[in-house]
């Protein structure tokens, strides 16, 4: 019974008897385990990462923490084949044993590959690639700004390039790393520099070629939106041909290496210079062709009559005034003729209606003394005056009989 006694362990004490095991073991504390992520959990919160890692026969819980996530070059999700480093412990809480991952490397595909692929999606979906939103190089820059390392041959091949096509235009080098550490950022202060001070027409930022590894900082995330908020139109001119980084996508205009930005850049000076002679030759003519039309409508002019004899065409006129003189004074005579006719007839209606006319004739208006017109004898009392009108003078006179007329009568 002692012994039984002896043999029996809490849960606790297993669970870290089984700890103690694993973390003992070299094998278990330093182990590469391959594998398919699924059940993936990016806790934002706490910057810490947990999946599942499985195979045709088997599950592995994972947790990666922030401290080693952070060191990532892409982000892990469900589906990717992945090859995980790390130690497997136990949880003596939960008694499971787990991975607890400090690195992620893709099984079958490069980092930095798989990072640049979610880089370049998301980009994408966010419209920093469209055509639509590019700027147009100047047709002729004359200041240009190169973000470059000063002792690369990508400086010196523009340098040549340029001063062979254009040598009227300006070369400002803004000096700066253009791989590693650090690099991405001294290439965001260059945009800002020729950004803030207005200096330069144009911007080519680049390097010669190299591996994936030599051209990532041109895969950055903040110098992709530096060149999309760049007011400054930007050559992207990294020297390789086939693939493309992230800036290439966002830059106005892709150059496959520093030497063709800078053909795309500046005109080709003797070209400019035919194109211009061509112009003036147009011009010469068309101006040409313009003097020897107005001279011909100036001796048009000239030969017309009323510069040749102007007393002549003085004369045409004054007999056209006259003959309008005439027409006019014909006009109002007959105008003239017809309102006289008009005012003898308003005349004569106005003579017949007018009571005088009867007067003269014989007849007399009879009139109250405040001048109205006695029309009946009910307008009239006896004892009031009253005068008549005759053609040539008055009668006064005062009402004593007044006798209303019967209708017999």
């Amino acid at each position: 019974m002692p012994d039984k006694e002896n043999k029996i362990l809490t849960v606790t004490q297993l669970n870290e008897y089984i700890k103690f095991l694993l973390d003992s073991s070299p094998v278990l504390s330093d182990i590469y385990i391959k594998g398919e992520i699924s059940n993936f959990t990016n806790h934002y919160r706490t910057g810490h990462l947990y999946f599942t890692l499985k195979d045709e026969g088997g599950l592995l819980k994972t947790v990666m923490f922030r401290s080693s996530a952070e060191k990532l070059k892409f982000m892990p999700e469900n589906g990717m084949r992945v090859i995980v480093h790390g130690r497997v412990a136990v949880f003596i809480r939960d008694g499971q044993y787990q991975l607890y991952a400090d690195s992620i490397e893709p099984d079958g595909i490069g980092a930095l590959y798989i990072a640049y692929e979610q880089l370049r999606k998301r980009l994408e979906a966010e419209g920093l690639f469209r055509e639509d939103r590019k700027r147009l190089l100047p047709k002729i820059p004359l200041r240009i700004g190169i973000i470059t390392s000063p002792t690369g041959a990508a400086i010196r091949d523009i340098i040549n390039i340029t001063g062979r096509r254009f040598p009227m235009a300006e070369i400002v080098l803004f000096p700066s790393l253009v791989q590693g550490e650090g690099a991405a950022a001294q290439m965001i202060a260059g945009l800002d520099y020729f950004n803030k001070t207005g200096r330069v027409d144009l911007v080519i930022i680049g390097r010669g070629g190299g591996s994936i590894e030599d051209l990532w900082a041109f895969n950055n995330e903040a110098l992709a939106r530096a060149v999309k908020n760049s007011k400054i139109p930007i050559i992207s001119a990294i020297g390789h041909e086939t693939d493309f980084t992230i800036c290439d996508f966002v830059a106005d205009r892709r150059a496959p290496t520093p030497s063709a930005a800078a053909e795309i850049a500046v005109p080709d000076a003797q070209e400019l210079k035919r194109k211009i002679n061509n112009i003036i030759g147009r011009l010469e003519s068309l101006l040409s062709q313009n003097i020897t039309i107005r001279r011909q409508r100036l001796r048009q002019a000239a030969d017309r009559r009323v510069l040749t004899s102007p007393a002549a065409v003085i004369d045409d006129k004054r007999m056209i005034v006259l003959s309008i003189e005439r027409r006019l004074e014909s006009g109002i005579k007959l105008i003239l003729s017809g309102k006289k006719n008009d005012f003898i007839q308003y005349t004569s209606k106005l003579e017949a209606l007018n009571p005088m006319s009867i007067i003269i004739r014989g007849y007399s208006a009879v009139f109250r003394d405040d001048g109205t017109l006695i029309k009946s004898i009910k307008q009239i009392s006896l004892g009031e005056q009253f005068y008549f009108k005759t053609f040539d003078g008055e009668i006064s006179g005062e009402v004593t009989e007044i006798r209303e007329k019967l209708l017999n009568e």
